[in-house]
């Protein structure tokens, strides 16, 4: 249907009530009516700020990468560094202040990968993804609260295996592989 004009219309929005607060995300309850059929429905959006993730390249070639415990799978995952974007701060900002804490390495080469929608059909936020070229180990990482992290370097020509064996299974991580992909396809 490329090209062509849809006849889907937007719902209209009725209400919007804030159900539940928590440090990363609210709930809100959202009365909304189809265009279609003119009934009113409930839907919980997840409201939250935008993330980041970046992808830390060594001038060896290396992927620095890290390895934490993640609750919601109960189990370790390997990914790139990310978090929350702080209110007042850009994206670029805020992935190499996140890279740096999770990590200790740090660029001054830091370009933008890409920006996707985690998942639009709870959520409005985006995922920016940035490239950090000549990463070097610059401190120790600096774990706040909760956050505990293990670096690992992996060579970047190793990370398709990674995903494909379900060693990376972090959808925004593959997501920011692709972007890379998208990238180094673009260059002549």
């Amino acid at each position: 249907m490329s090209g062509a004009k849809s006849a889907l219309q937007p719902w209209v929005r009725l209400g919007l009530e804030k159900v539940y607060r928590t440090r990363v995300f609210d709930l809100l309850r959202q009365r909304s009516r189809s265009p279609r059929t003119g009934k009113e429905h409930d839907f919980f959006v997840l409201e939250a700020c935008d993330w980041v993730n970046i992808v830390p390249l060594t001038a060896g070639g290396d992927v620095v990468l890290i390895r934490q415990y993640r609750h919601g799978v109960e189990d370790f995952t390997l990914e790139i560094p990310g978090g929350m974007v702080d209110e007042g701060e850009s994206p670029r900002a805020a992935a190499g202040r996140e890279m740096l804490e999770e990590t200790g390495y740090g660029s001054e080469d830091v370009v933008p990968l890409g920006s996707i929608h985690p998942n639009p059909a709870i959520q409005g936020n985006r995922c920016h993804t940035f490239l950090a070229r000549g990463s070097e180990q610059r401190t120790t990482p600096q774990f706040e609260g909760t956050e505990e992290t293990e670096v690992v370097l992996e060579p970047l020509t190793r990370i398709p295996h990674l995903i494909r064996t379900g060693k990376i299974s972090h959808a925004l991580v593959v997501v920011a592989f692709h972007w890379l992909g998208l990238r180094e396809e673009a260059s002549p």
